[in-house]
């Protein structure tokens, strides 16, 4: 079957969905790599966000594999490997007002619904079990406080990056806003989605709960 995590910034869907697919036996698919490796395009060729007609235009001709690596998902854009480029802050300020791009989100779509074709996928983003695969047999809203979240991405970059808490707080908050109120698939949970909040929570105890319902399912299914 295939699994949709969804959810806001920093709420750890990349990390939980690589080491439910790990258990499982399933493909890991990092959506939001995708988008970053958009956006990382697009500053390359110093096209604006905001030029929303050069943006599609651009976005079509970029060419985008994820790739199985020993330490997580390999992402390469053109043939080139970026998958440490696409997390620089620079490309983590853009990213949402790159993702509410239509064409960006339609090209990207197509790419991933095809990925997801022979089933046994998890699918991480923000608009994976209403939009992408409105069809996964389980489809799971990862979330996490504001607050909790600022301090994961501090803890992850933003001390190499000189970034604070509190302007992290800030950071996400807006992108939170952004996702939600962007006109194409916005950020929001699916009707049937099971909602899981981390704030407290350690990443195995989500991980092994997400396990957990999958097998749940399987077994329903037999």
């Amino acid at each position: 079957m295939n699994i949709a995590i969804d959810g806001p910034a920093g709420a750890g869907k990349s990390t939980v969905a690589r080491k439910v697919a790990e258990q499982l036996g399933y493909i890991y698919i990092d959506t939001g790599a995708m988008y970053r490796a958009v956006t990382l395009s697009a500053l390359r060729n110093r096209i604006s966000p905001g030029d929303a007609a050069a943006l599609a235009k651009h976005t079509e001709s970029v060419r985008i594999r994820l790739q199985p690596g020993e330490n997580g998902q390999l992402v390469f854009l053109n043939d080139e490997d970026v998958t440490d480029l696409i997390r620089s802050r620079d490309v983590t300020l853009l990213v949402s007002k790159v993702a509410a791009n239509e064409t960006v989100r339609s090209v990207l779509t197509d790419m991933q619904r095809k990925l997801a074709d022979r089933k046994g996928v998890v699918m991480d983003g923000r608009d994976i079990g209403t939009s992408v695969l409105p069809d996964a047999e389980l489809k799971i809203f990862l979330t996490a406080s504001v607050q909790e979240r600022a301090r994961r991405r501090f803890r992850e970059s933003g001390i190499q990056q000189g970034v604070t808490v509190e302007q992290l707080e800030k950071e996400i908050a807006e992108r939170d806003r952004l996702d939600a109120e962007r006109e194409v698939s916005p950020l929001v949970c699916a009707d049937d989605a099971i909602v899981i909040d981390s704030t407290s929570m350690p990443i195995e105890e989500v991980v092994q709960s997400i396990v957990a319902l999958s097998r749940t399912k399987l077994a329903e299914a037999k």
